[in-house]
């Protein structure tokens, strides 16, 4: 059989035959210490420049060529959609036409049952004298008709039946859900219950022991305050400046002033006002530390509920971060099986070809 050598063929022959020329010529250059040493090849660079070019040149021309293929193909696709509606539409019209042609109304085989005309178009010979207008097939089709709605009624009831049973089940089945489901809400509500009055009894019995702690603490300062001013006040009324006449500490410019080296203390009224503005005084210390005392239960009350709010958020956020954690080390656990099976696939059936001499001699053969 005879060979048909094309023009492009030889043209690819010798341009592989100018490439191995140029190889040669350049491993003579490259390989020779005492050419290579002396300076930089500028030809080979050159020639490196100009093959740059080349292949620059001939991949802007395959592009433009890829994009010449792309026009094309986008206006073949165009025509061929126009072309395809255009078929679409005269095949519709074609079937509108057949169907009008040669589909009519009274060419259907059960046309002669609901032909409104059906008894003009009787001939008056086939009827038997004196029964004008009797179907003589009226009973057995009567019949067939009873038949058949009979067989349809039962059907429909076993359907009925079928869907009643199944409707049944599934109700059955989700009341036996939903029962499930309620009685594991009412379990964590009851769990969740009993620890906010586990938390509630305990936080009281705290508040109750520290209210009461402060208040027997204050009413021992309050006694012992009480009692040192008593003891000052019995105090000053038996001693020795006290018991003498109060007449001697009036003064020679009025009875208003006072002697100062004379004084001998107040008088049984002014005792007694003095009594009462310090009993008075009491009363509202005492009324103040009450407030006060209100003021700081209160304060504790809030303390604990925002204490308690705190520890309620911990609570689900540490929860929260379980779930994430397991989430997470599922997810860690599924990646490391994965990886396991990856590198036991790599093993067994890609790093299978371990290299040789011939491997590794065949670099640093080619000046490229």
């Amino acid at each position: 059989m005879n060979t048909v050598e094309l023009l492009s063929d030889r043209l690819e022959a010798a341009r592989i035959e100018r490439r191995r020329n140029r190889e040669l010529q350049r491993q003579d250059r490259i390989f020779n210490a005492r050419v290579r040493t002396i300076g930089i090849d500028k030809d080979a660079l050159d020639h490196q420049v100009q093959e740059r070019k080349e292949k620059e040149e001939a991949e802007s021309l395959t592009l433009k060529g890829y994009a010449e293929d792309l026009l094309h193909g986008d206006r073949v696709a165009c025509l061929l959609d126009h072309r395809q509606r255009k078929d679409e539409r005269l095949l519709q019209k074609a079937i509108m036409d057949f169907r009008q042609n040669f589909q009519q109304r009274s060419s259907r085989r059960e046309f002669d049952l609901n032909d409104p005309d059906a008894l003009k178009k009787q001939d008056s010979v086939q009827m038997l004298p004196g029964l004008v207008g009797e179907d003589p097939g009226s009973v057995e089709r009567r019949r067939r008709q009873q038949e058949q709605l009979r067989s349809w009624s039962s059907q429909q009831q076993h359907e009925l039946v079928e869907a009643h049973q199944r409707k049944k089940r599934e109700d059955l089945q989700y009341d036996q859900t939903r029962i499930a489901l309620d009685n594991r809400a009412l379990e964590l509500q009851k769990t969740e219950e009993e620890n906010k009055r586990a938390l509630a009894i305990a936080t009281k019995d705290f508040n109750l022991a520290l209210a009461a702690e402060t208040a027997g603490r204050r009413q021992r300062e309050r006694y012992e305050e009480e009692e040192n001013k008593k003891m000052d006040i019995l105090n000053h009324l038996q001693g020795e400046l006290l018991s003498k006449s109060q007449d001697q500490s009036a003064s020679l410019r009025g009875y208003s002033r006072l002697r100062s080296d004379s004084y001998l203390g107040l008088s049984l009224q002014q005792l007694q006002h003095f009594t009462d503005l310090q009993l008075q005084q009491a009363e509202e210390k005492k009324r103040a530390l009450l407030a006060q005392k209100q003021e700081e239960l209160e304060q504790d009350r809030v303390r604990v509920e925002s204490a308690r709010a705190v520890l309620l958020l911990e609570r689900k956020q540490a929860r929260i971060n379980k779930e994430m954690r397991q989430a997470m080390d599922n997810a860690n656990a599924k990646l490391a099986q994965e990886q396991q099976a990856r590198k036991k696939y790599l093993e067994e059936q890609v790093y299978t070809n371990v290299p040789d001499e011939s491997y590794f001699s065949q670099f640093n053969t080619s000046t490229r």
